[in-house]
């Protein structure tokens, strides 16, 4: 296993940190990137902005020169934002779709010319629940998240042919440094969603401060990895989170959404 390459960005905190420390005690060969460079000297630091197409096309263009080949590609870079849609301008909407949507797409472009050309490849996007259960003042995270999966669904059946194997992992509350960096919309003086927003806002970063441990995201990556048949979609945390990906698919809409609000703070 110590030959095998994987390129992990956002690898500076929180699910990327933990990809990359796990992949690296595993054997791998690993390649840490973030926007502001990693200080771990377990593997190999590539400073790299997934918002900018230069960045990405010589990060990604340094790395198979320098290791010969890449493996993998796990895309961890991403930030959350909150506050009601209505809110939201669409300077910062488009924001956070340029990290957690197009700064996947950049690196899967770029990584695929040398997953075809060497003979297959693993690409690993991690989603989130919210990207299949949409998330009350996050929307603009949400739909970064439900673009990720009709893209890498997609994107599978083209890239199949090649040996190129795509899966989402969708992750559910966890402990990170997320809550933290999280960004908040500006709100006017008079606002009319304060109540609903706050009382959602402040039922997410519970559950998120008493979310499971990222390590255990980091397990179902290996996993996926390691797999001789990836799986296209495989959910991570605790089990009360996962189960709504179930109920959503199997309950009448209404029903569904009556059952959820609680959870979600609304």
């Amino acid at each position: 296993m110590s030959n095998r390459t994987v390129m992990v960005t956002g690898a500076s905190m929180g699910i990327g940190r933990a990809c990359a420390e796990r992949l690296d005690r595993a054997g791998w060969n690993v390649i840490g990137a973030s926007r502001r460079g990693t200080s771990s000297g377990a593997w190999h630091s590539l400073t790299m902005d997934v918002d900018d197409d230069s960045s990405v096309a010589q990060g990604i263009a340094s790395v198979v020169h320098d290791h010969g080949r890449l493996d993998a590609l796990v895309t961890c870079a991403g930030w959350g934002l909150a506050g009601a849609a209505e809110q939201t301008s669409t300077e910062v909407a488009k924001a956070q779709l340029e990290t957690n949507f197009w700064g996947t797409v950049r690196c899967v472009h770029d990584v695929l010319p040398t997953f075809r050309e060497q003979g297959g490849g693993r690409i690993v996007m991690i989603g989130s629940i919210g990207g299949v259960i949409g998330l009350p003042f996050q929307a603009f995270y949400s739909a970064s998240k439900f673009a990720l999966e009709g893209y890498a669904e997609a994107l599978a059946y083209e890239v199949a042919p090649y040996n190129v194997h795509v899966t989402l992992v969708e992750p559910g509350n966890f402990k990170t440094d997320f809550t933290k960096s999280r960004r908040m919309v500006n709100v006017p003086s008079t606002d009319p969603y304060a109540a609903a927003r706050d009382r959602a806002i402040s039922k997410m970063e519970r559950d998120e401060l008493n979310g499971a441990d990222p390590a255990s995201v980091a397990v179902t990556v290996e996993r996926v990895l390691n797999a001789k048949r990836a799986p296209r979609r495989v959910s991570a945390g605790k089990m009360n989170e996962r189960a709504g990906l179930f109920a959503k698919r199997v309950l009448p809409y209404r029903v569904f959404e009556s059952s959820i609000r609680g959870s979600l703070g609304v």
